[in-house]
């Protein structure tokens, strides 16, 4: 071997080695494989969006007793698939009440007509520019799915969502909103110092401080406010019924389940729709013969 082949050959094997280094070209995406999507970002790559093969199929006639808020939802979600004005939209209040599954359901309701989803989660929020340019110019609609959002002070994807929302140079691609679920109004936690703050002017109006602006701020953006209670006994028995009758156990057999669905929820201190949903699940399987 000469010294020109020895320097190629070294060369070839320095070369091999510098790509195993490299982060992994993401792979193409396959528009038609699925209509919901993951936003994945490997340790030694770029992020990339991950088809969900089997995305929950839940309906608007399975969520019970959040009448408004499911009309509102559904009424801009159909704005914005017919390509009219529609706003993003913060869904905030009791845990299991079926913010998440409303989102869901946008998404069965309106995927044949052009809609798209993409959950992104928290830590990954500071790819949202990324996100949005890489969908840009096609010709679905995507809502952005953050679920249970919630900030502490100083996290990197505060500022991100709030860029995406309103407050980029660039002008927000029409083809894209953002859908975020959380327990909290203001997405970041809020103390009681934070009363300090407020001001009294002369003329007696109370303005909140540079704290409790901040903390506003973020909510303020998102354009639809949906807000979600606890249910009543009643509304959290309708549920059960429901999903009772879901799984194929007989109306005549109601009665018998609606005292164990009421021992059920006291244990978990909770009458919620999820909770509604675990107990047919269970009372269904146990009396499945």
């Amino acid at each position: 071997m000469d010294k020109l082949d020895h320097f190629l050959h070294r060369a070839e094997s320095l070369l091999a080695r510098v790509e195993r280094l490299l982060p992994s070209a993401p792979p193409e995406v396959d528009w038609h494989a699925a209509t919901a999507f993951r936003w994945r970002v490997p340790r030694d790559g770029r992020g990339f969006l991950q088809p969900v093969a089997n995305p929950a199929r839940i309906h608007f006639d399975d969520l019970r007793n959040i009448g408004p808020q499911k009309e509102a939802i559904e009424r801009n979600t159909r704005q914005f698939v017919a390509g009219k004005p529609a706003n993003n939209v913060l869904l905030t209040g009791a845990r299991g009440t079926g913010k998440s599954s409303l989102i869901k359901a946008c998404l069965a309701q309106f995927a044949p007509d052009g809609l798209r989803l993409i959950e992104v989660d928290k830590e990954h929020l500071v790819d949202l520019p990324d996100i949005v340019d890489f969908v840009a110019q096609r010709p679905e609609r995507f809502v952005i799915f953050c679920d249970d959002l919630s900030f502490e002070e100083g996290e990197g994807g505060y500022k991100a969502l709030k860029v995406a929302l309103d407050g980029s140079v660039a002008a927000t691609s029409d083809n894209v909103l953002i859908y975020a679920t959380s327990n909290r109004r203001h997405l970041l936690p809020e103390k009681f110092s934070d009363n300090e703050t407020y001001k009294h002017v002369a003329d007696g109006d109370l303005h909140p401080g540079e704290t409790v602006e901040e903390k506003i701020s973020l909510s303020e953006r998102f354009g639809l406010w949906l807000s979600f209670y606890p249910f009543r006994q009643d509304d959290y028995l309708d549920i059960v019924k429901h999903w009772l009758a879901h799984f194929g156990v007989p109306a005549a057999a109601f009665a018998e389940a609606e005292p164990e669905a009421l021992r059920w929820a006291l244990q978990r201190g909770s009458r919620s729709g999820r909770v509604a949903w675990q107990f047919a699940r269970d009372w269904a399987g146990r009396h499945a013969d």
